[in-house]
Parts: structure tokens; C-alpha cells; sequence
């Protein structure tokens, strides 16, 4: 097949071009051409900015177009004024997101609500509040803009070349060792999905060619974020390593909740509970977790730390002032 990813070179994209290349397929990828790549020079790299023009699509043909980086309607918009139904069936990566928070969990596709459409949003700036709403919207205007379309909506994506930081994280904080605080409770409930394992099951949704939407998460039933931050300690950690956990009123008192990745709060969310049926029916097969761990540990540098993480001052203040019982593990 003649695959086009838009995007393409990090993370999300990058593991496409890969899995597209891995079938033999004739791959471009189109990008503003301002993010390094290891993709190998058989690809084709093509430069657009899709908030201006796609201008190097025009006249070009595809049998199949993955879309990982539309964040608003015109995203979409510019995608289909110019390549139009040149671009073969259409796979656009969407979220989870997209739905309205469910009051219960292990819905399936058919139980959830899109988040609805808000015009006043269309060019909103994207937050944690809009982001969300607008990734509905513009799966929508996907699906109204070309033929066959199959959306994807993961969950937390994970592995090596992730942008966001968020489980390397808890790589780093691994390799350092001593007590590592984990927010409670830790009985919060998580579904992720490895990007390779998202591209190849949305290369797979390509060859067939038939219409979908569909979220894909794993594993089901969902695990526990403890659980997979405990897995990721027990297989990359230093010997020393311990975790201690914190009360997590304590964590939303000091403000810091975010610092936490894959934690989403005290509650948890029965977002992050889905029934994957459909996608399992599809052909989804999730690899078990040690392997994303050991494909982010060795991408992420030994040494490396972000800023945006939580400090080891602010991460032992929390250890000290905790005293909840049985907090020690």
C-alpha cells in the first residue's frame, strides 16, 4: 500500500512509519519538518504546516492516510481540501478524550457519549479543558470529510520516543532509587496501550478498509497505575528502591497532582475502566507490559530528568509529612 502519516516522525507518527514500513509499504510522511527522525531515507518526507497548507499533497494519491495529529475541525479541513479522496482510507487517531466522563465503568463504544459539539471552541486554545471537546469535534468532521474512515481512541500511550514524558517518569524515578512516593490510593484503576501496538492495530484497520470507531486500551479488565509503576520499579529500578505511599490529600494539598503521571487522582476515573471487545474482535493484541518497559528504559537516557517532574525536595517533604497508616511498601 502507498501510506501517507501525518505526522510521522514523533512517537505516535514515528510508530506508524515504522509498523508501515516493517508490511513493506510505500510510506511519506508529512510534518512541518522541525522534529529530528531515525526514520530511514526510503521514506518520503513531505513539509506542510496543516494550520496553513498542505500544498505538497496536492496531486498525489494514497490507498491509505493516518492522521495523529489533528487537534481542531480545521486540522481536518485542511487535510481534505487538499488531498480530498485522494487519501484512500483514513485512520485518525483520536483519545479517549473525546468522551464525556462515564458514571460508570467497563462501558463499551456504544455505552459512551462524545463530549458535543461547542463552535465557540473551534479556535479555543488547547487545555485539559478543551482538549477533550475539540479531539470530539474534530473526529466528527473526519468522518463527515472523507469516505471511510476508521477512529481510534486510545488511552495513555506509552513506550520509547514519547513526547509527553509521562511514563518515563517513573522509569527515571526507577533507576534512582530509594523510597518513591505513589499518591493513594493506589487501587486506582488504568488502561494504556503501547504506540506500537496502537499502529499496528490501526495499520491493520487500514488494510481492511472498514469503517470504525473504537477505543483501544489494555489491558481488560484494567489494571491499577500502582501496579504498573510497581512492575516498572521491580524490572529497571536500583537496588535500593522502595515505594511509600502518600496520602493523596496530602499530594492535592501541595499541589501536586500533576506531577504524578498516569495517577488520576484519588477517585480514579472509570474512563480508564473499558470494555476493549471491539477492539479484541478487530485483531487488537496488547503485548504485556515488561515490553514496554524495557523499549522506554532503553530509549530514556540513564541520567535523564525532566523539569516538569516532581523534585526529590517536593517528593521527600510528601514521604516526611505522610502519616497514614500502612503507608511503607
Amino acid at each position: 500500500m502507498r501510506v501517507l502519516v501525518v505526522g510521522g516522525t514523533s512517537f505516535v507518527g514515528r510508530a506508524m512509519a515504522h509498523e508501515a514500513l516493517s508490511r513493506g509499504h510505500q510510506v511519506s510522511v508529512i510534518n512541518r519538518g522541525q522534529t529530528a527522525t531515525d526514520l530511514p531515507p526510503t521514506v518520503e518526507r513531505l513539509r506542510g504546516d496543516r494550520s496553513v497548507d498542505f500544498a505538497s499533497l496536492r496531486g498525489r494519491r494514497f490507498d491509505a492516510t493516518i492522521d495523529c495529529t489533528a487537534y481542531r475541525p480545521r486540522d481536518v479541513d485542511v487535510l481534505a481540501r487538499d488531498l480530498g479522496d485522494r487519501a484512500g482510507f483514513v485512520v485518525h487517531v483520536s483519545t479517549i478524550s473525546a468522551y464525556r466522563e462515564p458514571a460508570a465503568p467497563h462501558l463499551t463504544e456504544g455505552d459512551l457519549e462524545l463530549h458535543p459539539d461547542d463552535p465557540s471552541l473551534a479556535e479555543a486554545p488547547v487545555t485539559s479543558a478543551t482538549y477533550g471537546p475539540l479531539k470530539a469535534m474534530t473526529e466528527r468532521r473526519a468522518v463527515e470529510s472523507f469516505a471511510g474512515v476508521a477512529v481510534v481512541r486510545p488511552t495513555y500511550i506509552l513506550g520509547s520516543h514519547d513526547a509527553t514524558h509521562r511514563f518515563p517518569y517513573w522509569i527515571a524515578r526507577a533507576r534512582r532509587g530509594g523510597a518513591i512516593a505513589i499518591p493513594g490510593s493506589t487501587d486506582v484503576p488504568l488502561q494504556y496501550i503501547d504506540a506500537r501496538d496502537l499502529a499496528t492495530f490501526s495499520l491493520d484497520l487500514a488494510r481492511d478498509g472498514r469503517p470504525a470507531s473504537v477505543h483501544v486500551a489494555a489491558p481488560d479488565p484494567a489494571t491499577t497505575y500502582a501496579a504498573v509503576v510497581r512492575e516498572a520499579i521491580a524490572r529497571c529500578g536500583a537496588p535500593d528502591a522502595t515505594t511509600r505511599v502518600v496520602d493523596g490529600g496530602r499530594v492535592d494539598a501541595a499541589g501536586l497532582t500533576a506531577r504524578f503521571p498516569l495517577w488520576a487522582g484519588r477517585r480514579g476515573a472509570p474512563i480508564l475502566t473499558l470494555d476493549t471487545t471491539a477492539a479484541q474482535e478487530r485483531g487488537l493484541r496488547p503485548r504485556p507490559l515488561a515490553e514496554t518497559i524495557d523499549d522506554t528504559a532503553a530509549w530514556w537516557p540513564l541520567d535523564g530528568w525532566s523539569d516538569a517532574w516532581l523534585s526529590a525536595e517536593d517528593e521527600a517533604r510528601l514521604i516526611a509529612t505522610d502519616e497514614g497508616p500502612g503507608a511503607d511498601e
